[in-house]
């Protein structure tokens, strides 16, 4: 995506600015590959094999779950225009020949307002702690604002280098274009803190190099990569950089695993998440799914028609929500099964019958000990 007229730009801003930090604008260009700028390659085969763990953080609705499901190239988070649709941890894994990273998607950080928001930054606490590198995703469509400066302060608290501490990393990947002390010595944080410009296919060229100006001021970060999830514009480069992120280290997960969820929690996910969609607006930001059990038949052959019967328990706090969720004549409840069914029956592995009973549980956002029931 990179143009000549680019390349010349940022020739001409490393010459008239050679004291800049080393924030590095990732792009790809299929003309000339060459002449990429990238300290993010996949390792080559003379290379061991890498792998880590790579939190990705922002505040909600900004994309998260949208790049990992096109990262892993499967739905592994739910995703949706509403905010907070993300509750608890996800790991999607992303595994290639030479690399496998796991890609921690966390609740978007923001200023709770109930003890089920607390919570949620717990989970981000919690998912920060032992992490290899993180990408804060940052949309090209929106200004930065009190929540994005509130993250990046929690950041540099967490990972940013005091005045002449050395890099935690124990080493730098091989493939670095610029002098590797060099970088050390100039680099603010203590492990690689990459800018993921989101939604990058709703703005014109000269208006993303503007936006990528803005990010680099913003947070001196250690690489800034532009991309579009929804259109895969330069997601390879994220891939690559993610990859060369995270340290040498065995392969923690089987070829064929994609994520840690347990076929309970993605279907819980995908119920909540077909919600989310089918009433919009209408749906309380109440509701919390729980699947209460799982009936296999009798029979062990996994090829029996008999269908496993998944039990599903639909919270929401008042009794006036329960309408809008079940819907005239039930209408919601079958379109929901209807939309899940194919993903659900691959999640259990087999043909599965979704039940699905909403019931009401009040004001269990504020509850300990309805959240703790609920898996919160």
């Amino acid at each position: 995506m990179t143009t000549e007229h680019e390349n010349r730009a940022t020739q001409e801003t490393e010459t008239s600015a050679p004291q800049k930090t080393p924030t590095q604008y990732v792009t790809s260009t299929p003309q000339d590959s060459e002449a990429e700028v990238s300290t993010g390659q996949a390792p080559t085969d003379e290379q061991h094999y890498r792998s880590g763990f790579v939190a990705v953080v922002g505040r909600p609705n900004v994309g998260k779950s949208t790049l990992i499901n096109a990262l892993v190239g499967k739905q592994v988070a739910i995703t949706s225009s509403r905010p907070e649709t993300t509750r608890k941890a996800i790991r999607a894994i992303l595994t290639r020949p030479t690399a496998q990273i796991v890609l921690v998607d966390t609740p978007g950080i923001h200023r709770p307002r109930t003890l089920l928001g607390q919570r949620l930054n717990d989970v981000v606490d919690d998912s920060l702690s032992d992490v290899d590198a993180v990408a804060f995703l940052l949309p090209a469509n929106q200004e930065i604002g009190p929540g994005d400066r509130r993250i990046l302060e929690r950041l540099r608290a967490d990972f940013g280098r005091k005045k002449g501490q050395a890099s935690a990393q124990p080493q730098k990947p091989d493939f670095q274009d610029r002098d590797s002390q060099e970088q050390d010595s100039q680099d603010p944080w203590k492990i690689p803190v990459i800018a993921i410009v989101t939604k990058i296919d709703e703005l014109e060229r000269p208006q993303l190099i503007d936006k990528l100006i803005e990010i680099d001021q913003f947070g001196h970060f250690s690489q800034i990569i532009p991309v579009s999830a929804l259109t895969k514009d330069n997601l390879d480069e994220v891939e690559k950089t993610l990859i060369g992120s995270v340290p040498e280290g065995p392969q923690m997960y089987p070829e064929e695993t994609v994520s840690e969820e347990s076929p309970r929690d993605t279907i819980a996910e995908l119920v909540r998440g077909a919600f989310l969609e089918e009433l919009n607006d209408e749906l309380p930001h109440s509701l919390a799914v729980v699947v209460d059990e799982l009936d296999y038949p009798d029979s062990d052959e996994a090829d029996s028609t008999e269908p496993v019967r998944a039990l599903v328990s639909l919270y929401v706090e008042r009794d006036s929500q329960k309408p809008i969720i079940i819907g005239h004549h039930a209408e919601h409840l079958v379109r929901v099964k209807k939309k899940v069914r194919t993903a659900v029956n691959r999640a259990v592995g087999r043909r599965t019958r979704l039940e699905l009973h909403v019931k009401v549980s009040k004001e269990w956002q504020s509850d300990p000990k309805k959240l703790d029931r609920l898996g919160f």
